[in-house]
């Protein structure tokens, strides 16, 4: 029998008959599966999960029957790589029906590059835990003395005027531990001036928190020292609920379709953070016990997620969060293993606006600053903050995954070997490239050296923007996104693709890189819906004029990659003069490490967010036109006016003879 076997998060598929095992599947599909033994069963790289379920997205039901039991090969593996509990070898898995296999972030031979930094700007540090030593005399039989807390309290007051009126659960059992193994001196932690939180033998003087960013393709987080504000730590990984979707709505859809998907999307999150969590506190050489802190941030669907709450409603109109408020609770409430930790989940704003804008806008301060600042955080759904310290709008646009490389022809996530910077001759239409990995030109003597080892096979994020804005600079590209059939003539690297043409930017026919018309329209598309939001925030605050803004601020993985040029050659953003446009990294994750350094911004983003408008998008009748009158590049409707004193724009040609223009008009979707 013949079966279909899908892998995550890639979605390649293949079919391949009853015994085919996992790993030959994954060579015949092209998916990213390591394995240096060959498939001996012998080195453990080829660690892969099956996902069991209903995929409606890939048309599969995954059942455990799809995939052969545990075999002698993995009960008798004795490599150095540990099989992880979930997991099977490749090599010794054979496919038997229809499944959804999942390729982990350690069994990819391109592994994902995570690239969120954070800068938390200047802060007065104001944390919610302090450490405090003490020193509890000694005692004789028959003195009257209270009880150890009695005790502590009284010394925490003494010596620093704080007296905490309650001791967590948890704790109260570790103080006579603690007491004699620290000869009766111990370090005791206080949250909030009110309550002992945490206690250890002896003087220590170090606390830490961590921040997280929860995102819907990576989960980037900060070990921080509470105490000095210091960023010890930073560790990005995969969100591993990618098998279960590429977008949200994709796991939403998974949660509807499958009774207790929810359950599992939930486990699945919090697996991550208990893991990154130790990997950062490995890093900086810590306990688990020496974290008292946690802060998340994650849009909508993610922050209902990890608290464990039904994220369908959010899934369809009208989109009505559980809670908008921030959220505190214990760390093993969410299975985390820091027995101390409090965790603090900022607020959200609005159905498709959530706890990762409240902490872009708390870094960046547009209800802080006295000019507009204008803050996009793009990614499958932009969001959109638009205003100053007199009136604060959000909104979320439906960009789609074009801008992170799918629905791209030859587009991929931004890992080693993925091409990211992109010129362009204008008069030969030869490239010149720069791949993750290399620091070097693609025309650099030095280029094949800089680049072996290195697998160039497709486009990320960044380098789609470059090379969609350098073909629209060169000519090849009209205003309304055609590719132009006369350019054929022009050069070989533009070619008849079907009804259309497309652009060789690397490779050869054995292995091509093209930029073909479906890109083209993927990424208008995105940019429209983008641009879109923009301009309603802008007509609905009063300032449709882009002279006004004072900022452009481009925030998130993909925001922090894009250079604010080519964001305005596409149109992305208004036509603002680009010294105004910068990229700000992982906003998100900084205003979480802001909230966790200080209680006073964590009041301030409370009452921020209370007073933000909300606009809703896909109710707006003003955004369809908008959204066509932005396909077009840089716009349809607008003048660029100060692009055009910044680079070289193409001049308008008529359309070659019997070519037809396009007006790409279509709704974007959430």
């Amino acid at each position: 029998m013949s079966n279909r076997v899908v892998f995550a998060p890639s979605g390649l598929s293949v079919t391949v008959e009853d015994g085919t095992t996992v790993l030959d599947a994954a060579r015949r599909a092209g998916a990213d599966l390591d394995s240096t033994c060959g498939g001996r069963g012998i080195c453990g790289r080829c660690q892969i999960v099956p996902s069991f379920g209903s995929f409606p997205k890939w048309r599969i039901d995954s059942t455990a029957d799809s995939i052969t039991a545990w075999s002698s090969v993995e009960a008798e593996y004795t490599g150095r790589r540990t099989i992880l509990d979930g997991q099977r070898l490749g090599c010794a898995a054979l496919v038997t029906g229809d499944v959804v296999v999942e390729i982990p972030a350690a069994s990819q031979v391109h592994r994902q590059v995570v690239r969120k930094s954070v800068d938390v700007g200047t802060i007065e540090i104001d944390p919610l835990v302090r450490l405090h030593y003490v020193e509890l005399p000694r005692i004789e039989l028959g003195d009257d003395v209270d009880g150890l807390r009695e005790q502590i309290v009284e010394l925490l007051e003494r010596d620093f005027d704080v007296r905490p009126g309650r001791i967590a659960a948890n704790v109260l059992p570790l103080l006579a531990r603690a007491v004699e193994a620290g000869d009766r001196c111990v370090t005791v932690a206080v949250r909030r001036g009110d309550e002992i939180c945490a206690i250890h033998p002896g003087y220590v003087d170090r606390a830490f928190g961590v921040a997280v960013d929860i995102g819907s393709t990576t989960i980037a987080g900060h070990l921080v020292d509470l105490a000095s504000g210091e960023v010890l730590a930073t560790n990005g990984v995969m969100n591993p609920q990618i098998r279960f979707g590429d977008d949200l709505m994709s796991r939403v859809s998974y949660v509807m379709m499958n009774p207790g998907g929810d359950v599992e999307l939930t486990r699945t999150v919090r697996t991550a953070l208990d893991a990154m969590v130790g990997t950062l506190v490995a890093a900086a050489g810590a306990s688990r016990d020496a974290v008292l802190d946690i802060a998340l941030v994650g849009n909508p669907i993610m922050h209902h997620i990890v608290l464990g709450i039904d994220p369908t409603p959010l899934g369809q109109a009208p989109f009505v969060l559980a809670t908008a408020a921030a959220v505190m609770t214990r760390a093993a409430d969410l299975d985390l293993d820091a027995r101390f930790a409090e965790v603090y989940v900022l607020p959200c704003i609005a159905g498709h606006v959530g706890a990762d804008t409240a902490g872009a806008i708390l870094a960046q301060g547009p209800h802080r600053s006295d000019e507009l600042q204008l803050l996009v955080d793009v990614g499958t759904n932009a969001e959109i903050v638009f205003g100053n310290a007199d009136h604060v709008l959000a909104a979320s646009s439906p960009t789609g995954p074009a801008f992170e490389g799918a629905q791209i022809s030859s587009g991929m996530r931004a890992t080693a070997g993925a091409i990211e910077r992109v010129r362009i001759d204008r008069d030969t239409f030869e490239p010149r490239i720069k791949v993750i990995g290399a620091d070097v030109w693609s025309d650099d003597p030095d280029w094949e050296r800089a680049t072996r080892g290195l697998d160039i096979v497709g486009i990320c994020g960044s380098g789609i923007i470059e090379v969609i804005a350098e073909l629209y600079l060169c000519g090849v590209i009209d205003v309304d996104g055609t590719l132009r059939s006369d350019a054929a003539s022009t050069s070989a690297r533009i070619f008849s693709d079907g009804r259309t043409f497309s652009y060789r930017l690397w490779g050869d026919d054995a292995d091509p890189i093209d930029v073909t018309q479906g890109d083209v329209r993927a990424i208008q598309l995105a940019k429209a819906a983008l641009r879109a939001g923009i301009d309603l925030l802008c007509e609905h605050a009063g300032h449709t004029d882009p002279a006004e803004i004072g900022s452009v601020r481009l925030a998130g993985a993909f925001g922090a990659h894009i250079d604010p040029l080519y964001a305005k050659v596409l149109g992305l953003v208004p036509d603002v003069p680009v010294d105004r446009v910068s990229s700000v990294g992982n906003a998100a994750g900084a205003g979480a490490v802001r909230a966790l350094l200080s209680a006073s911004q964590r009041a301030e983003i409370e009452s921020a967010v209370a007073h933000v408008e909300k606009i809703e998008t896909a109710t707006e009748p003003r955004f369809q036109e908008l959204f066509v009158n932005a396909m077009g590049f840089p716009h349809t409707t607008d003048t660029a006016r100060h692009l055009s004193t910044e680079i070289e724009l193409p001049v308008p040609r008529p359309k070659p003879a019997g070519e037809r223009v396009r007006s790409g008009r279509r709704r974007p979707s959430r």
